[in-house]
């Protein structure tokens, strides 16, 4: 019998294929009374399996080709950590000896004290890193038992098996999306998760299709049944009837031919019928994502996400690594503009190197980047010298997030000139005339518009954000997801304010937030009059091509018309109408 399943999508594309369940390592394991002169004999064998499992991820590690997604080796990095913290290396020894219990036992209740301190903690980026714990908990008790891991196994079953085969697990780690890169699946969907999860980020990064969050996939899935994954709508068929699976093998192919096609856009300009030249930019996380973003036929970066180079790590990284980091994508981009955000950490991100003591009640109005770096001077500071030192080899502009008060520019802007003084008396090479913007994320910057034009030379209006302050709305919880809503009325009039208020005020202003990269928005933002947009480097093309069919008079008449609808039925018909021209 067919059935259809909802979860969260994370990675576009259609997959078809067998199911293959992927069962967990059992984490209820027995418990025994350990003679006391074997303890130590028991602690042995606890410190060997610790030291098999940081093997095996060393060996993982540099087992990664220079095409993988810079994000694979973070991640495998984050569980080295995880297992190298004496809270899992260090301490089932010490309840080994004093319980005089046997080591799984003993690593599993240390677990289930981790797992609920985590559960404690209200933001939800922390909430989910339980899962890398428990992740990191399975691979020790595999070693423990010497049992084969149910990787492995879905391995062999690829191997020895005909046609493509979609996953179906509990929860996924960066390792084993490392193995499933390198053989036969299609995609993968999985009971948890969140679009912060790893298992969204590297799904992404890998471009396989994949929806998490579906709750109890693995319960209601058989194995071998025929599946369809949409990674697009959040939708998955199970044993789908013949018809279904006609049309979306068709919806496949339909997409994958779309796909070549749009490879000869790459090297054309993006410029409407009547026109205008609208700049494409990429969004990267890491210097590698720069040759992406080149390849993808993007001139120039609109958002570089440095808060990347200071997670997954107990040090903060120097001055030095972050110029060589910068400098690396500048050099990358030949020529072309690369815009650094300054650190924008605390709420959904956060850095071990940084942690501070979690008293804010909601993270996301607490504590976070722009805000961060003024409380920290001293990163700030190093921060601002590396992006300016790196501006000696290209065009580098300085984007500041989440500005809600003039203030923090003022204040941001004496670090800067802080930072060139210093350069100055070293005797440090760096481009005089570097453009600091300001990211327009918070509503009050948005209404509020004339205080920031006056003091900054562009703005980068961060969609993400300005939705969730808004609406009230926690993007990272799903059981509100459902309310975040980027056809808002309240939202389009802030991001059409600001478009024109910089227009009027002739500071550039662009779109970096994931509304960028929407196909659906495509149209109805060069309607507001946006001339620069910024995304992931994979929704490009498809942009480029919408920009090309579209005719800037005529999309701005329809827009004039959804900005006066209220109604929301109305307003998505009218959204439709204007993708239909």
């Amino acid at each position: 019998m067919s059935f259809t399943l909802h979860g969260i999508p994370v990675s576009g594309g259609i997959a078809i294929g067998r199911a293959h369940l992927i069962t967990p390592v059992s984490l209820d394991v027995s418990h025994y009374l350990v003679e006391l002169e074997r303890v130590k004999d028991e602690m042995v064998r606890y410190t060997a399996a610790v030291q098999a499992v940081q093997a095996e991820l060393r060996t993982l590690h540099d087992s990664l080709s220079a095409a993988a997604p810079g994000d694979l080796g973070t991640f495998i990095d984050l569980h080295s950590m995880i297992l190298a913290d004496p809270m899992i290396s260090k301490e089932p020894l010490r309840i080994i000896e004093e319980r005089r219990c046997n080591a799984e036992w003993a690593l599993i209740q240390q677990m289930d004290t981790l797992v609920a301190q985590f559960e404690e903690i209200e933001d939800a980026y922390l909430r989910e890193r339980q899962n890398d714990i428990t992740q990191v908990v399975e691979r020790i008790l595999k070693a423990l038992t010497g049992a084969k891991s149910p990787i492995e196994s879905a391995l062999a079953k690829a191997r020895s098996q005909e046609g493509e085969m979609v996953v179906v697990a509990h929860d996924l780690s960066p390792a084993d999306m490392l193995l499933f890169k390198e053989h036969q699946f299609a995609g993968f969907v999985t009971d948890v998760g969140g679009p912060t999860s790893h298992t969204a980020i590297l799904a992404r990064s890998l471009a396989l299709p994949a929806i998490v969050a579906l709750h109890h996939a693995r319960e209601m899935i058989g194995e071998d049944d025929w599946l369809i994954l949409d990674g697009s709508s959040g939708v998955l068929i199970v044993a789908p009837d013949a018809p279904v699976l006609e049309e979306y093998r068709w919806k496949r192919g339909a997409m994958a031919l779309e796909k070549k096609k749009l490879e000869r856009l790459r090297h054309a300009s993006a410029t409407t019928l009547d026109g205008a030249e609208i700049e494409l930019h990429a969004n990267i996380e890491l210097p590698e994502d720069a040759i992406v973003a080149r390849e993808a036929g993007a001139t120039g970066i609109g958002l570089f996400r440095t808060e990347f180079l200071f997670m997954n790590r107990k040090e903060l990284p120097s001055e030095d690594e972050q110029f060589e980091s910068y400098r690396k994508v500048v050099e990358a981009m030949a020529g072309m503009p690369v815009t650094i955000r300054t650190l924008d950490i605390g709420a959904d991100k956060e850095a071990e190197s940084m942690a501070r003591e979690q008293t804010a009640l909601n993270p996301a109005l607490g504590l976070r980047a722009i805000r961060y770096c003024l409380a920290e001077p001293q990163i700030f500071l190093a921060q601002l010298r590396a992006i300016l030192r790196a501006s000696h080899y290209g065009k580098v502009k300085i984007l500041l997030p989440m500005i809600a008060h003039a203030h923090e520019v003022a204040q941001a802007k004496y670090f800067i000139g802080m930072a060139k003084e210093q350069l100055d008396i070293e005797g440090t090479p760096y481009a005089t005339e570097v453009q600091v913007g300001g990211m327009i994320e918070i509503p009050a910057a948005a209404l509020s518009l004339g205080l920031f034009v006056k003091k900054l030379d562009y703005l980068s209006i961060g969609t993400n954000d300005l939705i969730q302050y808004t609406l009230a709305i926690d993007r990272a919880d799903d059981e509100v997801a459902y309310l975040y809503d980027p056809l808002h009325p309240a939202v389009l009039g802030l991001i059409s304010q600001t478009i024109r208020g910089g227009a009027k005020a002739r500071v550039p202003v662009a779109v970096c937030g994931e509304m960028a990269g929407e196909l659906r928005m495509t149209r109805l933002l060069l309607g507001m009059g946006l001339k620069q947009f910024s995304m992931h480097p994979a929704n490009l093309l498809a942009v480029k091509q919408r920009i090309v069919g579209t005719e800037l008079a005529e999309a701005g008449e329809h827009v004039k018309r959804i900005l006066r609808a209220e109604e929301p039925d109305r307003l998505r018909d009218l959204v439709d109408a204007l993708n239909a021209c």
